[in-house]
């Protein structure tokens, strides 16, 4: 079975490929043209918003997700608005060090909404995963992205740009998300 997910990100893709592991399911790019606007106001909005344009491309299985980093301490910023808190991934990183400069209270979690549209175009089925930490207050290791360089999830001495991908694959918020997914494909569609 194939399943359109809804994303320009090829890395994306290949992520959730890996902690899927499965043949039974593969996850692909969206048809050319996929461009949502996302005008949602939070991540289960937005992913709608995303499964319905790949839907609307394909009219086949479209999976979205939308995902980001909230910060306690900062009422929940930088949330929906987490890819887009700064120009670069750097930036980014910068603004939320200075954001949380002399702050105690470090405590933030990464969400993951998904969503699922089935061909009739109908929503098959949506859920949430958390990871829960804290910011560190500088940047430690090289795999991952986005803020994985300064968060560390809750029991782990390192963050999750430290860990090996399989264990990161193993603990983040959208394999949270995608374990309850492929449960639900293996359970009520395959």
């Amino acid at each position: 079975m194939k399943i359109i997910l809804s994303t320009s990100n090829p890395h994306k893709v290949k992520e959730i490929n890996e902690i899927m592991d499965t043949n039974d399911v593969e996850f692909i790019l969206p048809p050319d043209g996929f461009d949502p606007d996302e005008t949602g106001t939070t991540f289960a909005e937005n992913s709608l918003i995303k499964a319905k344009t790949a839907w609307e491309l394909s009219h086949d299985w479209s999976l979205a997700d939308d995902s980001g980093l909230c910060i306690d301490a900062l009422g929940g910023q930088p949330g929906i608005y987490s890819a887009r808190y700064a120009e670069t991934p750097q930036k980014r990183i910068e603004r939320v060090l200075k954001e949380l400069d002399g702050i105690k209270n470090r405590k933030a979690h990464f969400t993951c909404c998904m969503t699922l549209i089935a061909p009739d175009g109908s929503i098959a089925f949506a859920c949430e995963g958390i990871c829960k930490g804290s910011i560190i207050e500088e940047a430690k290791g090289t795999n991952g992205f986005g803020y994985d360089p300064i968060f560390m999830p809750e029991g782990y001495n390192k963050t999750i740009a430290e860990l090996p991908e399989d264990e990161k694959n193993r603990i983040s918020h959208r394999s949270k998300a995608l374990v309850k997914v492929i449960d639900y494909i293996k359970t009520q569609v395959l």
